[in-house]
This record gives structure tokens, C-alpha cells and sequence, in this order.
């Protein structure tokens, strides 16, 4: 069986950093969250004006697609961000024992002239 060629863009992907991710998914999904509300409210001024069912329904289920699409990248943001906030912490924490265990070692390691 043939190996099907990877899309072009999932190597860039792949390389860039999870803070890059957070940065680039954070604000597009806000945006598209915003559209899909600005979707949203047009289709309720076309319905609420007498607007043909199919013109409002359309933009409604419109809006809907963009807002559950922004909630989603929303919430991929959001487990980028908790990735790294974890990552710094266990850094910290290891960081933390590192000094502990190299104090201990030097209160309990004989000195010079002793032992």
C-alpha cells in the first residue's frame, strides 16, 4: 500500500511551538466566535423584519457553525495554555528539588579533616 503524502501545512504545524499555537489559536477564536455572533444578530433582524424563512434559517445555522467553531479553537487554546502554565510548573518544581537535594547533600557529606 502506498503512503498517502502528508498536506502541506501539518508539517509547520508539527514544528511550531505550543506557545506559538496559543498565540495564533487564542485571537482567531475570538474572531470567529465574534463573526458567527455578528451572523447570529442579521438573522435575527431578517426574521424579526419579515424576511423569508430560508434567507434567516440559512444564516442562522451560519452563525451557528461559526460559533461552535470558535468555541472548539477556543477551547484548543485553552489546553494550550494549560500545557505550558503545566510544563513551567513541573520546571519550577524539579528546579526546586534539584536545590533541596544539592543542600542536603552538602549539610550531610563529610567535610575536610572529618571522618
Amino acid at each position: 500500500m502506498t503512503k498517502l503524502a502528508k498536506p502541506p501545512g501539518q508539517r509547520l504545524v508539527k514544528r511550531m511551538s505550543t506557545r506559538t499555537k496559543w498565540m495564533i489559536l487564542s485571537p482567531v477564536s475570538l474572531l470567529v466566535i465574534s463573526a458567527g455572533l455578528c451572523v447570529f444578530s442579521e438573522a435575527a433582524h431578517v426574521k424579526h423584519t419579515g424576511g423569508p424563512f430560508r434567507q434567516w434559517f440559512l444564516w442562522g445555522i451560519y452563525s451557528l457553525i461559526l460559533i461552535n467553531g470558535g468555541i472548539a479553537l477556543f477551547g484548543q487554546a485553552v489546553r494550550y495554555r494549560v500545557q505550558i502554565d503545566y510544563r513551567r510548573f513541573v520546571r519550577r518544581e524539579l528546579k526546586k528539588r534539584d536545590r533541596e537535594w544539592s543542600r542536603l547533600k552538602r549539610k550531610t557529606s563529610p567535610g575536610k579533616g572529618e571522618a
